[in-house]
């Protein structure tokens, strides 16, 4: 069974950086595409970015293009999300997901595996 613990959230100032990470175990990354779900208040579920199993990313929010960027480590068993220049628009919970395809998809329902969330407040 597939685990996935988040790590890293907190509070940051509007304009800030902060990085999450989501450590898996119980098999390797090697099977699964492994993304960042987010649940902003007021707001559905949405993927955010999303690593492929077979190479490349996929994002599905217009807003974080050009700020976040995801990183799996394949030798740690590790997935990161760096986000920048951060808003209070991206203040949620974000879940780390993953699905054992070749593809990451931009259903919510799809991915097999969650991680318990953690919280990220951006807030002055």
């Amino acid at each position: 069974q597939l685990r996935l613990v988040e790590s890293g959230g907190g509070l940051v100032q509007p304009g800030g950086s902060l990085e999450v990470s989501c450590t898996v175990s119980g098999s390797t990354l090697d099977y699964y595409s492994i993304g960042w779900i987010r649940q902003v208040p007021g707001k559905d579920r949405e993927v955010v970015l999303c690593s492929n199993l077979i190479g490349g990313t996929r994002g599905y929010v217009d807003s974080v293009k050009g700020r976040f960027t995801i990183a799996r480590d394949e030798a740690k068993n590790t997935v990161s999300l760096q986000m920048n220049n951060l808003a209070p628009e991206d203040t949620g919970i974000y879940y780390c997901v993953a699905i054992r395809e070749y593809y990451c998809t931009q259903y919510i329902q799809g991915y097999t595996y969650w991680g318990q969330g953690i919280q990220v407040t951006v807030s002055s």
